[in-house]
């Protein structure tokens, strides 16, 4: 099997799911930066982020992008892509928000999927791009005792290929002409050899942020001018 069939079949299994508190920290985003006018899910998966968000009846325009198909019972005001996301391509459209949630992990290159995000955009346009936090104490202890990032170990392979660090993202989002707004964090963390259990319910949610938190979200703007 092919690499690239690997990866296809990677990406229908994982069904393109973020969890709650991954969407809630997107959610939780929006709603800060309060942009409006149109909305592109990029890696949107099986829609449930576009229902969700649709649901909000706050975009004029909303639509979604994906290696997968068109996902069932999705409402026809949503325009639909098929695209890999791993290919260079173009849309006609920009779009003032897009939000990518869990997907750059699992591309290739990093930098074209910013420059790919940054073509999608409107001139003053923003974009949530979330990931696995590699900041994390469950994380660096993984990397130490295991050989490799917590989310990408044996298990997560193929789909998992592209690990990020928080400067990664800083130096990336420069090199790419974005204007960084904002770094968030899920505030949700499993601890190491034990990620069922949340660094959250043994501290009484006061172990928070960076080094506490799984997944971790960058803003960035696209320069008006």
């Amino acid at each position: 099997m092919n690499l690239a069939r690997q990866r296809l079949d990677a990406a229908i299994a994982s069904k393109g799911i973020s969890s709650e508190p991954i969407r809630a920290m997107a959610l939780r985003l929006l709603a800060r930066h309060q942009p409006c006018g149109s909305f592109l899910d990029y890696g949107a998966g099986v829609g449930d982020l576009l229902r969700e968000i649709a649901a909000l009846a706050a975009y004029s325009e909303m639509a979604g992008v994906d290696i997968l198909s068109r996902p069932e019972n999705l409402s026809e005001s949503i325009e639909w892509f098929a695209q890999d996301l791993n290919s260079e391509f173009f849309m006609e459209k920009e779009f003032d928000v897009v939000v990518s949630t869990e997907v750059i992990e699992h591309l290739e290159n990093p930098r074209a999927t910013f420059r790919n995000i940054h073509r999608l955009l409107k001139p003053g346009g923003i974009a949530i791009i979330t990931t696995p936090n590699q900041n994390s104490i469950r994380s660096f202890a993984t990397l130490i005792f295991a050989g490799h990032f917590s989310a990408f170990l044996g298990a997560s392979y193929p789909a998992h290929i592209t690990a990020l660090t928080i400067l990664d993202l800083m130096r990336i989002s420069k090199e790419t002409n974005f204007e960084v707004l904002d770094l968030c964090f899920t505030d949700s963390g499993g601890i190491p050899k034990f990620p069922g259990t949340k660094w959250q319910d043994v501290s009484f949610g006061l172990l928070r942020g960076q080094y506490f938190s799984d997944n971790v979200a960058v803003v960035v703007r696209k320069p008006a001018a």
